[in-house]
């Protein structure tokens, strides 16, 4: 396990890496002019000269690259300039909002997969499960911004038991957590409908399993083979689907931030990438990816920790 380890921790390095230089060069070869973009058509060549110099996009491209990377490792990020805040600053003080709304929607997303998916499971030839079945279809099918409008119509609009958007701050305890609620209810939703189906197909198949079998005719009845043996198993082939689930969320959170005005990352990016500030660009896209190869590395280290078969392999 420690030799897997090690070996998954070599390939996230060099992933980042790979990473780093494909998002560097992906921006730098974007068609335009920052300077120019800034002072307009009317602008002299002196005075374009003079603000590449001050952001530094006259100097060779590897130069560029390698103070860039140099800035990473040391958690510089860089100055913004358009608005000439730290670039770092300002992506932690987003995550503040991203990461909490990501977290609440995964957890909200497995409150309603895991048992609406095992009692389908169970109940899978029954009126019920065809109802569950066909209600996570519905959930898969209905649009996050769509929901989330519709969310906000029903709970801000006509009850107005909680804001139609905005963020109060942390400093506000529970307006911050009543700012978040219909968000995190929106990507719950959505990738809780498709994290049921997978738990709802894992189970079945688990259950039909010879062990599961050998289990029932020594005396356990079918809850007692279901929580001792088939949950365990059928968790192996969900943790890799709630790993992409999870990175689906980052990308999820850019929409449904914009449709609730939330002020995090996502939204961040997006008005970024209108103001052509492509450094605090650069810098996003890199923790969006570092995000999402790190959710992938843990997602195979416990992987492998729940599933002793493949410690032989590693």
């Amino acid at each position: 396990m420690l030799i897997y380890f090690v070996r998954r921790l070599v390939i996230l390095a060099v992933s980042l890496l790979a990473a780093s230089v494909l998002v560097f060069t992906l921006l730098a070869l974007l068609p335009g002019d920052q300077a120019q973009a800034m002072l307009g058509v009317n602008a002299t060549p002196e005075a374009l000269e003079a603000l590449r110099e001050q952001f530094g996009t006259n100097r060779p491209f590897t130069e560029r690259y390698l103070d860039w990377v140099g800035g990473l490792v040391s958690g510089d990020f860089g100055t913004s300039p358009l608005s000439g805040v730290s670039v770092g600053a300002e992506i932690v003080d987003k995550l503040g909002v991203t990461v909490p709304l990501i977290l609440s929607g995964m957890a909200l997303a497995l409150l309603i997969a895991v048992p609406l998916g095992v009692l389908a499971a169970v109940k899978s030839r029954t009126l019920l499960g065809t109802v569950l079945s066909a209600l996570s279809q519905v959930g898969i099918a209905v649009p996050s911004f769509w929901l989330g409008i519709l969310l906000i119509t029903v709970f801000a609009v006509k009850l107005q038991v909680l804001p139609s958007g905005g963020f109060t701050g942390w400093e506000d305890l529970g307006g911050a957590a009543q700012s978040l609620l219909l968000p995190a209810l929106v990507l719950g939703v959505a990738q809780g409908a498709i994290l049921m189906r997978y738990v709802r197909s894992a189970v079945v198949e688990v259950m039909q399993e010879d062990f599961i079998q050998t289990a029932r005719a020594k005396g356990l009845s079918r809850s007692q083979a279901l929580t001792r043996h088939a949950l365990r198993n059928a968790a192996i082939p969900v943790i890799t689907v709630l790993g992409l689930q999870l990175a689906t969320l980052l990308i999820g959170a850019v929409v449904i931030e914009n449709v609730f005005g939330l002020p995090g990352l996502g939204r961040m990016l997006l008005q970024d990438v209108g103001n052509r500030d492509l450094l605090k660009v650069q810098g996003t896209v890199m923790v969006l990816t570092a995000a999402v190869l790190l959710i992938n590395f843990l997602v195979d280290v416990v992987y492998h920790a729940v599933d002793p078969r493949l410690r032989s392999k590693a």
